[in-house]
């Protein structure tokens, strides 16, 4: 038997990603195995663990290799402020499959062509006290230019392979937690060497 949905379900396809079709955002919420089981606004799915949502990142890597472009999270960011991140991340609104959002992401957050070349890298979880997501993470090529959305970030540059062993075996504080896990999985599937 289905899982009762959570929240509220939207029935009109038009407001699909908005509570009120203009601001806030709506995310469908999933189970343990991916399953869409409701939809939940993101203040509520920020703040409660239980309310999986779904996220697409993309890695992007220049055409000569050996670098990987990461974003610095705006100072006024509600997580993980200051911090360097995957170069595009972004969550999926409700009704939104993962290719398109990743799509999306990387248009809105670099002003990425939408039709760049993506591939599947691998699929993750992240879960801590503040949420719950189930990421799926691209990969493409591009040596820009990148126009980053200012709100959302404060930089854009490619690292070296050298930079991002030396930040990681610091500690790397100036990393998100997640940024750290993603680095490791792509090394391990041989994406990135260092």
């Amino acid at each position: 038997m289905p899982a009762k949905p959570m929240y509220v379900i939207i029935r009109d396809d038009s407001l699909a990603g908005k509570a009120d079709g203009m601001t806030e955002e709506w995310f469908d919420v999933v189970n343990d195995a991916g399953e869409i089981i409701g939809r939940a606004p993101r203040c509520r799915c920020h703040g409660d663990p239980s309310l999986i949502h779904r996220t697409a990142h993309v890695v992007v890597m220049p055409p000569e290799g050996g670098a990987v472009l990461l974003q610095l999270r705006a100072a006024g960011k509600d997580i993980q402020p200051g911090k360097w991140d995957t170069a595009v991340g972004g969550h999926l609104l409700a009704g939104e499959d993962y290719e398109c959002a990743a799509r999306r992401e990387m248009n809105e957050e670099l002003g990425l062509p939408p039709d760049l070349p993506l591939t599947v890298c691998f699929d993750d979880r992240i879960r801590n006290r503040i949420e719950s997501e189930n990421v799926r993470v691209f990969r493409t090529v591009s040596a820009g230019p990148f126009a980053f959305q200012q709100e959302e970030i404060d930089e854009v540059r490619f690292w070296r392979m050298d930079e991002i062993a030396t930040e990681l075996s610091a500690g790397g504080g100036a990393f998100t937690p997640n940024l750290c896990r993603e680095l490791a999985r792509l090394r391990e599937c041989g994406i990135l060497d260092f």
